[in-house]
C-alpha cells in the first residue's frame, strides 16, 4: 500500500477533526450555555464567565436520582427484554427460513415509519385501564416494542453470518436447541449481540415522546426531568442546558466507555 504524503495525512487529520467539530458543537454550546447565568444565557456567545448557579437551582428544584434510577431500570429492562424476545426470533429466521421470512422483516422495519403519535390514543386507553400509566413497567414494555424490529433486524444480520456447519455439528453431537444457541451460536456472536444491546439501551434512555405522555412523577425518566424545566412564561435556557447536561452526561460517559465493543459489534462480519 503507498503511503500518504505528511501534507495529505495532515489534511485527512484537519478534515477529521472538523467534522468532530461540527457534530459535537451543539453539546458544547449546551454546556457553555448551562455555565452562564440566566440573562447572558440568551446572548450568543463563546465566551462564559462560568457560574455552577444553574446546576445548583436544577438539582434544588427536583430529585434528580429519582429520574436517573427511573431512566436507568427503564432503559436496562427495555434493552434486556428486547433482546430476550429478539434472539430467538432472529434465529429462526436466519437458520429456519420460510418463504415469508424476508416479508416478515420488511413488515417488522416498516413499523418503524408509522409516527408515534398515531397510537397514542389506543395505547394511553389500554394503558389506562391495565393501571400501567405512570409506572416503570408500562414504560419497559413500551421501549420493548419500539426498539424490537430494530434489535431484531441487527441480530438476524449477526446471525446470518455464523456458517450453518457449526450448528449441524452441535446438532450432530446431541446438543438441543437452547444449548445450540447458547453454548454455539451467541458465543460466536458475542460483539454483535452487545452493540445491539447498547444501541437499544441508547435508544431508550433519549426517548421523549412516550416517557412524556404516559408518566407524570412515579416512573418519569430523565427525558421528563428535562422538560420540566420548560413553563409557559418562557424557557430558561440556562437552567434548561444545565437540566439537558445532567440528563445527557450518564449516558455520553457510557458510550464513550464502550465506543469500541460498539463499533466491533457495528462491524462484525464485515471484515470476515
Amino acid at each position: 500500500m503507498a503511503k500518504r504524503s505528511p501534507l495529505k495525512r495532515v489534511g485527512i487529520a484537519l478534515l477529521g477533526w472538523g467534522a468532530a467539530f461540527v457534530l459535537f458543537f451543539p453539546l458544547l454550546w449546551m454546556l457553555l450555555t448551562s455555565l452562564k447565568s440566566e440573562p447572558e444565557a440568551v446572548t450568543p456567545s463563546l465566551i462564559v464567565a462560568p457560574t455552577l448557579q444553574s446546576y445548583g437551582d436544577v438539582l434544588a428544584r427536583a430529585d434528580y436520582l429519582a429520574f436517573a434510577l427511573n431512566s436507568v431500570l427503564i432503559s436496562v429492562g427495555g434493552t434486556v427484554l428486547a433482546l430476550a424476545l429478539a434472539i430467538p426470533a432472529a434465529y429462526v429466521m436466519a437458520f429456519h427460513p420460510t418463504k415469508r421470512t424476508r416479508s416478515t422483516l420488511l413488515w417488522m422495519l416498516s413499523t418503524k415509519m408509522l409516527p408515534s403519535v398515531g397510537v397514542l390514543v389506543p395505547i394511553y386507553l389500554l394503558f389506562r385501564t391495565l393501571g400501567l400509566l405512570d409506572s416503570r413497567i408500562g414504560l419497559i414494555i413500551v421501549y420493548t416494542l419500539m426498539n424490537l424490529p430494530i434489535v431484531v433486524w441487527m441480530l438476524f444480520t449477526f446471525f446470518k453470518e455464523v456458517p450453518n456447519d457449526i450448528l449441524e455439528a452441535g446438532r450432530m453431537d446431541g446438543a438441543r436447541t437452547g444449548a445450540e444457541v447458547w453454548h454455539l451460536l451467541l458465543p460466536l456472536t458475542l460483539p454483535g449481540v452487545a452493540s445491539t444491546g447498547l444501541l437499544s439501551l441508547i435508544l431508550c434512555w433519549n426517548e421523549a415522546f412516550w416517557s412524556l405522555n404516559l408518566t407524570s412523577s412515579a416512573a418519569a425518566p430523565l427525558t421528563a426531568f428535562i422538560a420540566s424545566f420548560s413553563s409557559p412564561q418562557g424557557l430558561f435556557f440556562a437552567k434548561l442546558s444545565a437540566a439537558s447536561t445532567v440528563a445527557v452526561a450518564p449516558i455520553l460517559v457510557f458510550g464513550w466507555l464502550s465506543q469500541r465493543q460498539l463499533v466491533r459489534g457495528l462491524t462484525f462480519g464485515a471484515v470476515k
